[in-house]
Order: structure tokens, then sequence, then C-alpha cells
């Protein structure tokens, strides 16, 4: 009998060591394939093909690394660009990076930031002619977040001083002073535009990049006030953007937080559950990580069950009832991380290979073999490949991000 128990034992524990060994092996595989895409084809496509010789970067490139010259330059590509080669120089320790993220603090600083108004212009000309001055809540937070990961990489004070101004001009002039939270867009001098996406002054997307870059600016600065904030958005997405009843995170709102449109958007989704963990812990609150584990683990598993394809990558949307066919580079990513995340919350290795579903799909079918970089987007799963490289929505920032968070979280 007892020799009987030891050989079932045995075979159990076999079995998890086998298990373990498998979801090892997978990973080590996944984070290896994903920062050597990132390392010798994504990176490379900015470095070779985005900065103008002007010291700037081009405001459009085309599939193949052809630039468009005379294409408006926006704050949010050139932020998110600060960010990337930021990130990539604090995780990779390559100079040439480090190159990319001082030239591109330097563009964005002399060329965005509005020294009058205060805040970030949304638009310039390449010879830095303002094009279109507004005030844009999701500009702002995108400059705040690569301006703190600068001076993370770096340590440059500038970086870090520039971050908390735009900071405290958000906190003085984008905030709703009746029912909180940031309002969507402004005029040059910051007077309330009438025109919204959705007819929507609030949205998720706003604030979810706010709750990213104030993320990192509390790495950067200890700031009381900042802690505040930063736990005023964990609040708001957990207790009222948040529909635990769908396990969605909800988009338009009025001013009173009512919600205007009934929509599923999965990347969002997706993403807004991993970086409400990383805020959560940010803030080292146990009781906030617990409820964001938890908030994470449920929309990841519904987005999973209800906006994956057969075909292996996760649908846009869902509005009306009907899911579109269409899927963005970027929201394989977010998946991807949120995948990874869910797993290294649950243990639940489902996770794990789902994540690895995703990326089997993006090596198949988005990464450009021929030009470097990815497709922006597929259409039933075949790549639209007439969309540029390099545009005002189109950046580096999901990629390198994909990158940094492999390298990191699958070590």
């Amino acid at each position: 009998m007892k020799k009987v128990i030891y050989l079932f034992a045995l075979f159990i524990g076999l079995n998890l060591y086998g298990c373990k060994s498998e979801q090892v092996n997978l990973s080590s595989t996944l984070r290896s394939e994903v920062v050597a895409d990132i390392k010798n084809d994504v990176l490379p496509f900015w470095m070779n093909y985005a900065v103008a010789a002007d010291g700037g970067f081009y405001g459009s490139v085309l599939r193949d690394g052809t630039p468009v010259e005379d294409a408006p330059r926006g704050g949010v590509l050139n932020a998110r660009i600060l960010w990337s080669f930021s990130a990539a120089y604090r995780t990779f320790k390559d100079d040439a990076y480090l190159k990319l993220a001082d030239q591109s603090q330097r563009y964005f600083i002399d060329t965005f930031i509005d020294k009058v108004n205060g805040g970030v212009y949304w638009l310039v000309n390449p010879n830095g002619e303002v094009l279109n001055a507004s005030k844009y809540t999701y500009a702002m937070t995108y400059a705040i977040y690569g301006l703190a990961e600068h001076y993370l990489a770096t340590g440059n004070d500038e970086s870090l001083q520039t971050a908390i101004s735009l900071y405290r001009t958000l906190e003085e002039k984008g905030r709703d002073p009746q029912n909180d939270g940031y309002v969507e867009s402004f005029t040059e001098d910051w007077k309330l535009l009438d025109m919204y996406d959705n007819n929507a002054p609030k949205t998720m997307n706003a604030h979810l990049h706010v709750l990213e870059a104030y993320a990192l600016l509390y790495q950067c600065w200890q700031d009381s006030g900042l802690k505040q904030r930063l736990k005023f958005c964990v609040d708001l997405f957990m207790n009222r953007i948040y529909d635990p009843q769908r396990k969605h995170f909800k988009l338009f709102f009025d001013n009173e937080w009512n919600s205007l449109v009934e929509m599923d958007s999965y990347g969002h989704d997706v993403e807004t559950g991993w970086l409400l963990c990383d805020a959560a812990h940010v803030l080292g609150d146990q009781v906030l990580i617990d409820k964001a584990d938890q908030i994470a683990l449920d929309v990841t598993k519904t987005c999973l069950a209800e906006g994956m394809s057969e075909k292996g990558y996760m649908t846009y949307e869902k509005k009306g009832g009907k899911a579109s066919k269409h899927c963005s580079w970027w929201g394989q990513i977010e998946t991807m991380i949120a995948c990874i995340n869910a797993w290294q919350i649950s243990g639940d290795e489902s996770y794990l290979h789902a994540a690895d579903t995703v990326w089997t799909f993006v090596k198949q079918n988005m990464i450009d073999t021929e030009y470097g970089e990815w497709y922006s987007d597929c259409f039933d799963g075949k790549p639209g490949k007439d969309a540029p490289k390099v545009s005002m929505w189109r950046c580096p920032y999901h990629t390198v991000r994909l990158g940094v968070e492999m390298y990191n979280r699958l070590k």
C-alpha cells in the first residue's frame, strides 16, 4: 500500500514538475522572441526612418520607410516617441536609444510646450509653427508620461520639473471643479471646447492615461498631493468606470459621470486591467492591490471569452451587440500583457497560452518581415498593408512597452 501511495505521489509530482517546466519554457520563449523583435525590427525602423534632419521626427512615414516630409507633427506622437526611447534605454541600456531619448526630449520641450498658457500643443508644422494649440488631457498625460520616463532613465532634472509643471497645470486647468475628473479638451487658453468624441466631455481613455502618467510620475516624485490624485484615479476606475455586472469598463461620460454609449473596447478593457494593477502597487495599498487584481482577472477572462477570434487575435470592439472583425496592433499587445499579468496573479496557465496564441497570430500576420515594424491593422485576419507606419496615432509606444513588459515580467 505504501508503495502504491509513493508511486502515486511521484506521478503527481512529476506531472506538476512537467507543467511547471512547460510554463517556464513557454514564458522564456515568449520573452526572447518578443524582445528580439522589438530590438531588431521595431526600434530600428523608428531610428532609421522616423528621425528628421532638423532633429525632430516626421509626422508620417509610409510602410516602406518613405517619410512624408511636410506632414504635421503631433504632440501625442512625439511624447510617445520620447517615452519609447527612454524606456528602451532604461531597460536595455543601449546608448543608441539614449541618444534618441535625449534628442526627443529636447525637441518635445522646445516645440510642444506652451510657455505662455501652459500645457501641450496638439499639432505643429515641420518648421515648428503651431497649427492647433488646443489643449487635450490626452496629450498632457503622454507628455507627463514621456518626461517622467526620461527622468527615470537619465536623471535629467529638466524632464522631471517639466513633468511636474504639466501635472500642476492639468490639476489647475483640466479638472472639473464640480464633479471632479478631467475634461477632455480645451482651447489654447484653457476655455472649454464644445466638440467632443461621442459628445462626451469625459472619457475612460483620457482618464486611463492620467492614471498611467500619475503612477509613473509618483515613482519619480513622492508628492502627497500627487498620491491623492493617483488614488482618486484608482478609485474612479474601480467604483465608477468599471461595470462589475458586465465586467467591462464604460467608455464615454457626461460631466456628471453618466455613461453615454453602450460599447465595449476590448483593447482598452484589458489595458486598463493591468495598468490598474500597476497603479495599486505604486500606491502600496494591499486592499487596492487585491481589488485591482480581481478586476484585472475578471476583465481579461471576459474579453478572452467575448473578443477572441477563432484565428487567434483580439477583435477591436463590440457595439450594438456586434463585434468587429478588425483588429489593431496595439490591441494585440495589450492583450498579451494583460494575459501575462493574469497568469502571474492567478497561476492559471491558460492565460499564458492565450498570450502565446496572440503572439503566434502577430508573428504570422502583423510583423512586416519585408520593411520592419508591424502592420497597424488586420481585417478578418489579413493585414492592411497600405497604412503608414508613423502617423498621429501610429507610434512605437505600445510595441516598445510590450518588449519592456515581457523583458521585466518574464525574467
